[in-house]
């Protein structure tokens, strides 16, 4: 069923679009280092209040548990995993990290439950973070992402709460298609002999593709358009047009009716 549309109060039809608005713009500014955007902008949204950073962390009458919340609010100050991985471009992180430690910082503040603006948030953040990134882009709370300009995301995606896509090599998703909660999607493995023996490959998942609940696609397979990988599903094998695969390792189980 189509999803139903409804206002809400006046704050969050008026104001959520206007902070989404402005910290693009700020991020956008050549001129502002994002570091320092998201630092400011985390501290409003969980203090409440702007602070002089440097002046509280630097403090030694400042309690320590402070000093640490008040610089975990810079990224610089903070890493994320894919910053450990040996394949990864530092230039294009350094572009991206910000985003991706204010999206995580985010999901996590007071705020980041709210569904209207952390669509609105998270969708605005995946433009800039994301190779490409379609229209009409939901994301839920809670999702990771490694690189992130390594995804490919097309039109009317849905990616919902929970879910880890791992873009170490590449990932692509077709329009229209729809990621259900908990669900992984691979673009890296490791050797049988040396787990440090890492490969990479490309994933695609086609237009209109579900991947259900708990499922899991694994690195270099390819899921056709129109297909289904059911709940809890491990996908190790291209899955062809159309078809529903189920079960460890993902088996044909159904087909689709197209047009």
């Amino acid at each position: 069923m189509p999803l139903r549309s409804f206002p809400i109060g006046p704050a969050g039809e008026e104001l959520y679009p206007r902070f989404v608005a402005e910290l693009a713009e700020r991020l956008d500014d050549p001129a502002l280092d994002r570091n320092v955007v998201v630092r400011d902008t985390l501290a409003q949204l969980y203090l409440g209040r702007t602070v002089d950073h440097e002046a509280i962390v630097s403090d030694p009458k400042v309690p320590i548990p402070t000093r640490t919340l008040v610089a975990s609010f810079d990224p610089r100050n903070g890493t994320l995993e894919a910053e450990y991985y040996r394949e990864i471009d530092l230039a294009k992180w350094a572009r991206v990290k910000p985003l991706f430690w204010f999206w995580q910082m985010f999901d996590h503040s007071p705020v980041g439950r709210n569904v209207r603006l952390g669509t609105q948030m998270r969708y605005m953040l995946a433009r800039r973070a994301f190779r490409y990134c379609g229209e009409r882009v939901r994301i839920f709370h809670d999702c990771e992402f490694s690189f992130g300009y390594n995804l490919t995301v097309g039109n009317g995606v849905t990616i919902h709460r929970n879910v880890l896509i791992d873009d170490r090599g590449e990932v692509v998703i077709g329009d229209d298609a729809s990621i259900s909660d908990y669900a992984n999607i691979y673009s890296h493995s490791h050797a049988v002999e040396d787990i440090h023996d890492v490969s990479l490959a490309k994933t695609e998942i086609g237009a209109r593709v579900r991947v259900t609940y708990h499922s899991v696609i694994l690195s270099g397979v390819k899921i056709a358009d129109d297909a289904i990988v059911g709940s809890m599903g491990v996908a190790s094998k291209p899955v062809e047009r159309g078809w529903i695969v189920g079960g460890i390792p993902a088996k044909l189980i159904a087909q689709r009716t197209l047009k």
